[in-house]
């Protein structure tokens, strides 16, 4: 019977474009708080780094430890601010889907006919493949497709290891980098750490800095899934 309305009702474009956008719209707003997410994540992350500096400070016995919780912390800074630039180019590679799929749409109500775009399916095929968007890509793409804007999608979503894969080839530089800019010390091997002068006052056992870091590495899995 569906196959039957098919042939003699085809899909009404304003509601296809509505529904498009619908689907663009919940994306932007699961990117965005997403990346406010992260954003919380990496101010707290900049607190415990500050914090374990002002402890080795204070009590020298414990400065090999609190070096060593510096860094760990560092290298979650590091994943986070990558997480998130990640997110911020998805965002705007949305926006830029949702501003061709109405053009498109605005074109078809013109001419009378649509003409698959490789630009909308390139980003859309890219956006696939991002695991925090995956269900609601897949469907917008659905969508796009029986609207004749992109062709059918070929590819399959990749672990998001793979998506950044060789991060770690410039870890430590990049650790070194932000301990230098929270820290306010030169990036040289072997200086002095200083402390800004009003960090925040927090302190923190081993045991509380490591459930924190998993706590914080939990929440950045779950952004991720």
């Amino acid at each position: 019977m569906e196959s039957i309305k098919a042939v003699f009702w085809k899909p009404d474009p304003a509601a296809q474009m509505r529904k498009c956008n619908s689907l663009i719209r919940a994306n932007t707003r699961k990117l965005e708080r997403d990346m406010l997410q992260l954003k919380n994540l990496e101010s707290k992350t900049r607190q415990y780094i500050i914090a374990a500096s002002k402890r080795a400070q204070r009590n020298p016995s414990q400065a090999k430890q609190a070096a060593s919780e510096t860094r760990v912390f560092a290298r979650e800074m590091v994943r986070i601010r990558k997480q998130s630039s990640r997110l911020a180019t998805s965002k705007a590679q949305l926006q830029s889907v949702q501003m061709q799929v109405n053009e498109a749409f605005s074109v078809r109500k013109i001419e009378g006919s649509i003409r698959a775009s490789t630009s909308i399916m390139k980003d859309v095929n890219s956006l696939v493949r991002l695991p925090e968007l995956t269900g609601t890509m897949r469907e917008l793409s659905q969508e796009l497709m029986k609207a004749g804007i992109i062709e059918e999608m070929v590819g399959d979503s990749l672990p998001d290891e793979n998506l950044m894969e060789g991060e770690d080839e410039e870890a430590e530089a990049e650790v070194d980098k932000v301990l230098g800019e929270i820290l306010k010390t030169p990036e040289v091997p072997g200086t002095r750490i200083e402390v800004p002068q009003d960090p925040v006052e927090v302190d923190a056992d081993l045991e509380e800095q490591e459930a924190t870091l998993a706590q914080m590495r939990g929440r950045l899995e779950a952004l991720k899934s």
